[in-house]
């Protein structure tokens, strides 16, 4: 029995009317691409993969372009960008739209940015609370669990 990646070798060879054989299932592709199965399921879901016909009889196959498709989705996932942003992106990734692709970019790496500033506040804090918690000697109520405390009551 060949072993994923040979059966991917294999695949992109074959050539039927025209078009690329479509030989992955969705088990294979999932492996292919290191997600689960239910990850594609998710994506199909959201529009952002197509959905394969199913031929009379057997189950969904997919090719190549499918392959593609799920690598730029999770790239587009790993630079955080949302599943909206990723269905505006597959729209422009023509090649076409750069200038429309490097907004949307310009907007998430802002948001980016702001969430990155958010978190340097909230590590000063939080350095700030168990410095105060080590600097603590006895039996004493402890500062961090005091501050958040006095948050939670604070209007």
């Amino acid at each position: 029995m060949l072993g994923i990646t040979q059966r991917i070798t294999v695949v992109w060879y074959g050539v039927k009317e025209g078009y690329p054989m479509k030989l992955l299932t969705i088990g294979a592709l999932a492996a292919s691409a290191g997600v689960h199965v239910e990850t594609i399921r998710f994506y199909q879901r959201k529009g952002l993969l197509p959905e394969p016909d199913r031929l009379p009889g057997s189950i969904r196959r997919y090719g190549q372009s499918d392959l593609e498709r799920l690598h730029f989705v999770k790239s587009a996932k790993g630079l955080g960008f949302s599943l909206d942003e990723i269905r505006q992106l597959l729209k422009l990734a023509d090649g076409t739209h750069c200038r429309e692709a490097a907004e949307l970019a310009s907007r998430h790496l802002a948001s980016v940015q702001a969430r990155l500033r958010e978190l340097h506040r909230i590590e000063h804090a939080l350095q700030k609370q168990l410095e105060a918690c080590e600097s603590q000697q006895g039996n004493f109520s402890c500062p961090l669990i005091d501050s958040l405390r006095e948050q939670i009551t604070a209007p």
